[in-house]
């Protein structure tokens, strides 16, 4: 079967090629497969956050090898996210989404098989630069695959996985050390992954489509000056956030200067790429669409806020008031209730709604985590844990109606062919939003913790992601207010380089 070919199953033992030929059934079938690979890579973000007194026990690490753990996985997965969606975009979205399943499941094993920190940081370094190849090709498949009412809804199931893979962590690390011992148990952390990442490859081998639009990988379509530009200047902005609490002294945050000239430089280059007649790493033209740099501005802010929840929560819970990794786990649980519920909610409400729907789900946040924080001081000791859960879920409902809603907003007005670097660009903003927050929260909780106060260094933990909460929610307000006291004008519409109209779906912001 030929990429022109009507709809309807291909036959026995080909492969589908491109959007057009995939029936609604198989469009619903590969987007399970690309679910199911970006819940492995989402859950690794989260899940090692209650794994690491274990590590600690099993591999007898230090603090410093406990942080990079952590912050080697981020920082990896951040880098990669535009140059991969580029690639995708260029060599072609299932190729690359399989290299990067690929890698990702070995690097789990290696993980998993770990004799000294070091070994686990390497391999956790090399598990955060698989993710990022996989998750701006999901993005980047669903625009090609799904078009108006239906892209929200796939947007939407997308989002139940965001909010729930990265909320659910805790708890099935925490079920993971219950059932294996604290001294052994964090190996499953990673385990975990291997049948899944090999059922995964096996099924995106036989369910995906091609991506049209690719062709043979050359250095004018790669743009590997950009790639360079871009990495040097995302590793010294986010180093030192992802090190505040590692590297003492206020000399790190000079970083960001070299990080602001490299940045500048991307840009510039890109400009004078394009020119060339090279294919840019990103159309800088893209946030000439309203739709789109509002949307990754809003979710910087709001990943702020909503990432560091998790990071302040564990470590009340389970250093502060005594619990166990399940326990830690379970209490936080209600978020990722709250957030399945509503997600798929928001992707069918977002073609009628747009950004009001949005700005209702960041105010039941914002009052979600108010409601938590206050929980907490009229709740004290170990019942405060349990006090917690009324407010998480209401947030956790919230935040089904932001994630999804949003990245279908504000990749609606991207043409196909830019899709997969549009979403990394998109992606990348989650990533440094998620290590600005947890940094900024981070500062603010330990240092009321010098004060020997777990509960009040929650609460004030808790207040700084509510600020970033409300900064999203404003964002989104001003948009709203904005379209109403004044005419509708006419989207600045990306460049499509003759690849056709806009597609049908969501319009506007």
């Amino acid at each position: 079967m030929t990429s022109g070919s009507s709809g309807g199953a291909p036959p026995s033992g080909v492969r589908p090629h491109g959007a057009g030929d995939l029936s609604p059934a198989q469009r619903w079938q590969a987007l399970a497969v690309c679910l199911m690979a970006g819940f492995m890579t989402l859950l690794d973000v989260s899940i090692v956050n209650v794994a690491l007194p274990s590590i600690r026990e099993g591999l007898d690490a230090p603090e410093s090898v406990l942080q990079w753990v952590l912050s080697g996985y981020a920082l990896a997965f951040g880098l990669v996210l535009v140059p991969a969606g580029r690639l995708g975009d260029a060599r072609g979205r299932r190729a690359v989404f399989m290299l990067g399943l690929a890698l990702f499941t070995l690097a789990s094993a290696a993980c998993g098989a770990a004799q000294s920190g070091t070994w686990l940081v390497v391999a956790r370094v090399a598990q955060g630069l698989a993710g990022g190849l996989i998750t701006p090709q999901i993005s980047a498949l669903i625009q090609q695959m799904f078009s108006g009412p239906e892209r929200g809804r796939a947007f939407g199931v997308f989002g139940t996985v965001v909010g729930i893979s990265t909320a659910i962590g805790p708890l099935l690390g925490g079920l993971l050390i219950h059932l294996a011992g604290a001294q052994e148990g964090w190996r499953w952390v990673f385990y975990v992954n291997l049948p899944l990442g090999a059922v995964c490859l096996v099924l995106a081998r036989r369910l995906l489509p091609d991506t049209p639009s690719a062709g043979r990988i050359t250095v004018r379509r790669l743009d590997p000056v950009g790639v360079l530009l871009l990495g040097a200047g995302l590793l010294t902005l986010l180093l030192p956030f992802v090190q505040a609490h590692q590297w003492e002294g206020s000399w790190k945050w000079l970083l960001i200067v070299p990080s602001a000239l490299l940045l500048v430089g991307f840009a510039l280059w890109e400009r004078r790429w394009q020119r060339r007649d090279g294919e840019p790493l990103l159309d800088l033209s893209l946030f000439r669409v309203r739709s789109y740099w509002l949307g990754c501005l809003l979710i910087l802010f709001y990943f702020a806020g909503f990432t560091s929840i998790f990071f302040v929560a564990t470590l009340y819970l389970q250093s502060g008031l005594g619990y166990s990794a399940l326990l830690a786990g379970a209490a936080i649980t209600p978020f990722a209730v709250g957030s399945g519920l509503s997600a798929g909610v928001g992707g069918r409400l977002v073609s009628r709604y747009g950004r009001p729907l949005i700005t209702v789900g960041l105010t039941m946040v914002a009052l979600g985590l108010g409601g938590t924080a206050l929980a907490v001081v009229l709740v004290t000791g170990r019942g405060a844990g349990w006090a917690m859960a009324g407010p998480l879920l209401i947030a956790g409902l919230g935040s089904g109606l932001v994630i999804a809603p949003n990245q279908t907003l504000t990749l609606d007005q991207v043409p196909v062919p830019s899709a997969g670097s549009a979403a990394g660009t998109l992606q990348t903003a989650q990533r440094v939003g998620s290590a600005v927050g947890i940094a900024a929260v981070g500062a603010v909780f330990f240092a009321h913790l010098g004060r020997g106060d777990w509960s009040s260094a929650f609460d004030a933990g808790l207040l700084v992601s509510v600020a970033f909460v409300v900064a999203a929610l404003v964002i989104s307000l001003a948009d709203v207010v904005g379209r109403r006291l004044r005419p509708r004008p006419a989207e600045a519409q990306a460049p499509d380089r003759g690849h056709g109209k806009r597609r049908h779906g969501v319009s506007g912001a």
